[in-house]
């Protein structure tokens, strides 16, 4: 196995970047205190989350009191979903909203969420999507109505890349007085990201996907519906505005406010040239494997993000012939799964399309001579599986 490979998996998870674990040292080492607490020590550790706050809030452009620090996506989603849903069975007012949108192509984290509800009492609608991985706007505004409780759909699809009509589902669903979340895990540092321009409620971003450690992340939450439609769904004390408690994570949040101002001030920068590699990457994968084809091409996606299809290939069996790169199959959540991705599938490819397809993400560490190897390894690798 090859010692050091070519990372290209950026989108299951990402370093940490040298400038973040220098934010959150201090904060492992000298400054112990409860942010909580009255005294020097805690007010020295509060400073550090308002700072945090202040930051992740300018990368999403929202006011640092809608931002909610969680454990990581994950409990974002359920927080964003969940929440919404305990509200709605609380609040007489909306004792008919017992619907939830969704999309066919959302990560476990809130398709399961959303599942779960159904034994509560919630219906769940799943709207498709075209073969560019693009959520149907028709059908979703025949299923929002004044039945619906919320809407929640992912920004950038952590597979393809496909970039969803976020804003566009979203008047649909404020149309119809239903509150909208977006998991934009995916988009928040790789994308200029709004929470004004996209017109959501909530908004759940993950730490370690923007290069920050695993096992913190953030939900941003609308003045306007917090507390009155969107509630806890773990109770303690008040921290969070309420709406999260447990003593902050001190040093894993200053982490995530590191990585979120070098995001901002990289992003236009690293976003051109991550793309501008993704395409190289693509020109010499599409030369070199005859009948490789692009899922979602056509559609706005990431710029770092490749989903190809090597046609006449096994995805498992190229990767493993192909040890000078670290990729993926699908959703590393998914990994090691012989069956096809539910996202590939939903887009209307058939199962050996879909098993045959690899997503490749880059990165800040990615560089050109990277792109190259990777090229004329995949290519080497194709025609070994293929011959």
């Amino acid at each position: 196995m090859t010692e050091r490979p070519i990372y290209l998996d950026y989108n299951a998870t990402t370093p940490v970047l040298d400038e973040v674990i220098d934010a959150m040292l201090p904060y492992l080492r000298e400054h112990f205190g409860n942010p909580s607490s009255g005294h020097v020590y805690g007010q020295r550790a509060k400073s550090a989350v308002d700072l945090a706050r202040a930051q992740v809030a300018s990368l999403v452009d929202c006011e640092p009191d809608e931002i909610v620090f969680t454990s990581g996506c994950t409990e974002s989603n359920n927080l964003a979903i969940v929440g919404t849903a305990e509200r709605a069975l609380r609040d007489p007012a909306r004792a008919t909203r017992r619907r939830i949108v969704t999309t066919t192509i959302e990560h476990p984290a809130t398709d399961k969420t959303c599942a779960a509800l159904e034994s509560r009492g919630f219906s769940l609608v799943r709207v498709g999507v075209s073969p560019d991985g693009r959520a149907r706007l028709d059908e979703a505004a025949g299923v929002i109505d004044a039945t619906t409780a919320l809407v929640t759909v992912m920004h950038a699809n952590n597979e393809t890349g496909v970039l969803q009509p976020v804003a566009a589902l979203a008047a649909l669903a404020r149309a119809a007085g239903a509150v909208v979340h977006c998991d934009a895990a995916q988009s928040v540092g790789k994308v200029r990201v709004s929470v004004r321009d996209l017109s959501v409620d909530l908004l759940s971003i993950a730490g370690h996907k923007l290069y920050a450690p695993k096992g913190v992340g953030a939900l941003y939450v609308r003045r306007s519906v917090r507390g009155s439609l969107v509630g806890p769904i773990a109770y303690g004390a008040s921290h969070e505005r309420g709406l999260r408690p447990g003593t902050e994570n001190v040093p894993y949040v200053v982490a995530l406010g590191a990585a979120c101002a070098a995001a901002q001030r990289d992003l236009e920068r690293e976003s051109a040239r991550v793309a501008s590699l993704r395409d190289e990457l693509w020109s010499h994968i599409r030369a070199a494997c005859p009948g490789a084809a692009l899922n979602g091409d056509g559609a706005p996606r990431l710029p770092n993000t490749l989903s190809v299809r090597f046609i006449g290939a096994s995805a498992t069996a190229l990767l493993a012939a192909c040890p000078e790169i670290a990729a993926s199959t699908g959703s590393a959540c998914h990994d090691g799964h012989e069956r096809p991705s539910g996202v590939l599938v939903a887009m209307g490819l058939d199962d050996a399309s879909a098993l045959a397809t690899v997503r490749l993400t880059l990165g800040r560490a990615t560089t050109r001579d990277d792109v190259t190897a990777a090229a004329t390894a995949l290519a080497r690798a194709f025609r070994t599986v293929t011959r």
